[in-house]
């Protein structure tokens, strides 16, 4: 194994294992001050303490370092203990055309075939009219979550007299987001005793633009909690036990059903001709494939996984929070009381329709979206789109994603494609010379590639 594929095979093993020993050791080496030393310290004591090769780890940390010391310092500061840089390939899936607009998609994400299959599935639809797709709502949602044990009457009336004190003691945090016309749109009070007793909560709407809000939001939510318990505290009508209202916590909610777009492609079934099987029976297949995935929970949570391969890696290029997006949207996956597919597929009149609707509160100002170089040419790439012009690429590349996955399924397999992308990750762990790469890269297409046949084929050379 040359030397810069040893260091790629094992950059994952070391991780691991500092952060295995991080856990196996926490309870016999507590760190004391930790997020008080500099970086070099930091190292200095995870390396001596959590790795069987202190030099060696400090080598493969320092080599994921940028040499452009700004640049570093920048990366240090996203978040706190840094010790060094964890990389994700950036890859580009072109020719989208959205909405008669052509697209090159940056997508960041580790797993083989993704990008591929993307763009497959692009130009697919490139030549079929592209993908349609359109805003369905862009509401996003907070909640004050609060106990009272009194009159539910007295609190409507309470409440009834504090709203409009609730948007006025929040204008100094409301007054730019307003000016751009965006804001808060509705404060409900909500009476959820029938799931815990004694539970309410405010239950607001905000419209938020192009920042994805989670701060402004959250601060409208504590300056409610804030006007709320006070003004209750000198209202008339309570009782001295009602006064004392007990704020739990004040939140946004990551579930937005009504942050809201849909992405959607179509064509006369007899122009699926590129299929393996013939159009007609490749348009039934799909189908019955997406039927099964609304039907079996098993299934949908795969089927949805391929789903957000698509949607994460835009997300996580463009500097959004693919973590708020993946609870959301699985949570959408299963606001019916069901967990099933976010894909849908018909056939009508001899048209053949697959389209998406999927929750997405996405930013593009805020954030990393003004600090990361990455994120800012990725937003560059996709013409420095708006909130709402991400949902719908987003979306598509979701929708896209899908296409190509339940295609393969249905058609050649999984497998074939996917380990053909994964095979120069196993010559990279094998040590084999470009010679080799290629050599055996022209073998595997014409032959099936699994693990234990790669490595017989990479035996069988090095014999040679």
């Amino acid at each position: 194994m040359n030397e810069a594929s040893t260091i790629r095979f094992l950059t994952a093993g070391l991780f691991i294992c500092i952060f295995t020993n991080l856990i196996t050791n926490s309870m016999t080496k507590p760190i004391q001050g930790f997020s008080k030393l500099t970086k070099e310290e930091k190292i200095d004591r995870i390396v001596s303490n959590y790795t069987h090769d202190a030099e060696y780890a400090k080598i493969i940390l320092k080599r994921y370092w940028n040499d452009d010391k700004a640049l570093q310092k920048l990366h240090d500061e996203f978040i706190e203990n840094t010790i060094s840089n964890y990389y994700l390939p950036l890859g580009i899936a072109p020719n989208f055309l959205i909405n008669n607009k052509l697209y090159a998609i940056p997508m960041a994400i580790e797993e083989s075939s993704v990008v591929a299959a993307a763009s497959k599935a692009a130009k697919f639809w490139l030549e079929r009219g592209g993908f349609k797709t359109t805003v369905l709502g862009t509401e996003k949602i907070g909640q004050v979550h609060f106990m009272f044990s009194g009159d539910l009457n007295k609190l409507k009336t309470f409440f009834d007299f504090v709203k409009p004190k609730l948007r006025s003691e929040a204008s100094d945090i409301t007054r730019n987001m307003h000016k751009r016309g965006g804001g808060i749109s509705k404060i409900e009070l909500r009476d959820k005793t029938t799931e815990l007793d004694n539970y309410y909560q405010l239950h607001c709407t905000f419209e938020t633009l192009d920042a994805m809000g989670a701060n402004f939001i959250n601060s409208c939510l504590e300056q409610f909690a804030k006007t709320f318990k006070q003004e209750a505290q000198t209202f008339s009508d309570f009782s001295e036990s009602e006064k004392n209202i007990e704020i739990v916590m004040s939140i946004l909610s990551n579930y937005v059903p009504n942050c809201l777009v849909r992405a959607e492609v179509s064509c006369p079934v007899d122009e699926l001709t590129d299929a393996d099987t013939n159009a007609t029976e490749f348009a039934k297949k799909m189908i019955q494939a997406i039927a099964i995935a609304k039907a079996e929970p098993h299934r949908a949570v795969t089927h949805n996984k391929g789903i957000m391969n698509g949607v994460d890696a835009v997300i996580l290029a463009t500097g959004n929070d693919f973590r708020a997006v993946e609870a959301g949207v699985h949570a959408y996956a299963a606001k019916d009381g069901k967990y099933t597919s976010l894909t849908d597929a018909s056939i009508e009149d001899g048209i053949f329709k697959f389209w998406i609707e999927i929750p997405l509160a996405l930013g593009t100002v805020g954030g990393l979206t003004s600090l990361h170089p990455l994120v800012k040419l990725a937003l560059e790439i996709l013409q420095k789109p708006s909130a709402q012009e991400l949902m719908q690429i987003v979306a598509v590349a979701g929708l896209a994603q899908n296409f190509a996955a339940v295609r393969s399924l249905i058609t050649t397999g999984i497998q074939e494609g996917h380990m053909k992308m994964h095979l120069l990750n196993i010559l990279n762990q094998l040590g084999a010379t470009e010679k080799e790469k290629t050599t055996l890269t022209n073998h595997f297409k014409k032959n099936t590639a699994t693990h234990s046949s790669v490595v017989e084929a990479f035996e069988n050379l090095r014999s040679k």
